[in-house]
């Protein structure tokens, strides 16, 4: 399959996933007409989507999974204008005084690492592939991959090696992406071995900054990365609800609401 083919077909992909998460269920004729393209198109999108299980195929379309599995990286698409204006307001904390930063994987993350690109010369330590994808031909980035085994769903190296790669480094700041944020239960993301990694990346730093949109925020996924006295700063954007945000401010988090 050609790039551009394979770029339109992730996008129907995303889409997909985008209407069946509003409606529950799609028809494969109501997805070729929205879509603008064929029904063999549309089924084998379908099966596609089947295999990695990400829904359940039904005569003439599809319905949502019965369990909810995470989305892989490459299919969230939702939010673009949140998370740029996250990233933007993360990377006003990327001042002269800091001269190191770590970033794990996730959309987020990733729009901060494009926007620190032509900055300035820093060192980047990350465990997220498609951000060292990004950065490592930028001459102005010190860039510092840690290794370990990987996660398709996230594109992050995780695991013994990473966790031991991260053992003896400092860092001045640490921007991490996650999956839920809520003052009682710290923040959290969708896989054990992911978290685990991602507390060793969060122990490197002097200032930990989540970046988190609306949809995370009162939210917990399966497994604990920290507790929210580990988080010192939150960025968000303004569909964050009111009163957790209240609540983390009370436990002593600083709020930022891009």
């Amino acid at each position: 399959m050609r790039y551009a083919d394979r770029v339109r077909q992730e996008q129907r992909l995303a889409a997909i996933l985008g209407k069946l998460a509003d409606a529950g269920s799609v028809t494969v004729t109501g997805l070729a007409e929205d879509l603008g393209t064929s029904v063999a198109s549309i089924r084998r999108d379908l099966q596609s989507l089947e295999e990695q299980k990400l829904l359940k195929r039904t005569h003439g379309g599809a319905v949502a999974a019965e369990v909810i599995y995470e989305l892989p990286l490459r299919y969230r698409l939702g939010r673009r204008e949140e998370k740029r204006q996250i990233a933007e307001a993360a990377a006003k904390f990327v001042t002269e005084s800091v001269h190191s930063v770590g970033l794990n994987g996730g959309t987020t993350t990733t729009e901060l690492a494009r926007l620190l690109a032509g900055t300035r010369q820093l060192k980047v330590v990350t465990n997220a592939l498609n951000i060292a994808s990004d950065l490592c031909p930028r001459p102005t980035i010190d860039l510092v991959v840690t290794g370990g085994g990987v996660r398709p769903e996230s594109y992050e190296l995780v695991g013994p090696i990473a966790d031991r790669a991260l053992a003896g480094i400092s860092l001045d700041l640490v921007f991490l992406g996650v999956d839920g944020i809520d003052a009682r239960g710290g923040i959290t993301t969708h896989d054990e071995v992911e978290a685990h990694t991602d507390h060793c990346l969060l122990r490197t730093a002097d200032r930990v900054v989540v970046l988190a949109d609306g949809s995370k925020v009162g939210k917990r996924a399966f497994s604990r990365i920290a507790g929210i006295t580990d988080v010192h700063v939150v960025i968000t954007d303004s569909s964050a609800p009111a009163a957790e945000l209240d609540r983390l401010r009370a436990v002593g988090v600083e709020v930022v609401v891009a």
